[in-house]
């Protein structure tokens, strides 16, 4: 008896708190919820694609199944989630920024510019200007991730002290911050953003044009299905990753640059960076991982729309024509 009214109560404090929580801080948890629990499902194939994109001739030559293999034999099963801290720790306040502003600007554009309609333009704009506030606010954990997925540690390549020879090694996350800002400054902690800015607008507006343009093609009946969710996620975020992912190998490759280039050499800036993959790595490097990244992409937009709908039903946020008005 004494269970049941703790119970009660719990859920009766829950439903209180939620009531008073302010519209955009659900959108907020909503959509960090959904970020991080999608990126950490799939952290191993994020880190084999940044190898394939940074590292070509130590893991493109063995495929994927061999990536797999000497990353296990070398690092252990953690191997596979090096980085994924800071990939965690970024893509959280990311995706809760992406989406909320996504909805913010959404409403605002409907009240600012009614002209536009609610339609699937209306989606990519307020889509494409989300990412990119999303992206100026998170990038350099995206930069901290990358370096600290693109180590890979070997017996052969360790000294006494476990750094690997001729290149920077980074012990976490604080210390990739420390030394990469000690280096280059806060220029050095958005290095590479401009790509990510090119490649985000596009990239982010089509993924919820097609994520909401497919779900009005289903039934009103279905639309609440989580099988229905997964699959616009998985279409949406398959269709939009193709048109934008070389600008995704420019950026990490830039990301790196400063870790297998000497410091005499000057750092290549983004259409120096594509003309010299083109030119010393062939323009299939462009593409290189991408096969990878759609069996990440997949199931990760797929998860993260689905949860971010379910977290918004649980926290009960008004429908969009709803909280317009």
């Amino acid at each position: 008896m004494e269970r049941k009214r703790g119970e009660r109560a719990g859920s009766l404090s829950m439903d209180g708190i939620i009531e008073v929580m302010p519209l955009f801080v659900k959108e907020l948890v909503a959509g960090g919820m959904a970020g991080g629990v999608a990126k950490t499902v799939v952290a191993p194939l994020e880190r084999v694609k940044i190898l394939f994109q940074t590292r070509k001739s130590e893991f493109q030559s063995i495929g994927l199944l061999g990536s797999f293999n000497k990353i296990a034999k070398t690092e252990g099963i953690w191997g596979f989630y090096r980085g994924n801290g800071a990939s965690v720790a970024r893509i959280v306040p990311y995706a809760a920024l992406h989406f909320m502003a996504y909805e913010q600007y959404r409403r605002w554009i409907i009240l600012g510019f009614p002209g536009v309609g609610r339609g699937p333009v209306l989606d990519l704009i307020a889509g494409s200007f989300a990412g990119g506030t999303a992206v100026l606010f998170t990038y350099p954990l995206d930069l901290v991730r990358t370096k600290l997925a693109y180590q890979v540690v070997e017996s052969s390549k360790l000294n006494l002290k476990g750094v690997v020879h001729g290149e920077q090694f980074y012990r976490g996350i604080v210390d990739c911050f420390a030394k990469t800002y000690k280096e280059s400054g806060i220029r050095g902690l958005y290095r590479g953003a401009a790509p990510s800015l090119f490649g985000i607008f596009p990239y982010s507006g089509l993924k919820f044009y097609f994520y909401e343009e497919i779900k009005r093609h289903v039934p009103e009946g279905h639309k609440k299905d989580v099988t229905v969710k997964l699959a616009s996620g998985s279409v949406a975020g398959l269709l939009g990753q193709t048109f934008t992912y070389p600008l995704d190998v420019v950026r990490r490759q830039m990301q790196v640059q400063r870790l297998i280039t000497s410091n005499t050499e000057d750092v290549k800036g983004t259409m120096a960076t594509l003309v010299m993959i083109v030119q010393k790595q062939g323009w299939k490097q462009l593409f290189s991982g991408l096969s990878i990244n759609y069996v990440k992409v997949v199931p990760s937009v797929a998860i993260g729309f689905t949860i971010y709908d379910t977290m918004k039903a649980f926290l009960k946020v008004p429908s969009r024509d709803e909280a317009v008005e």
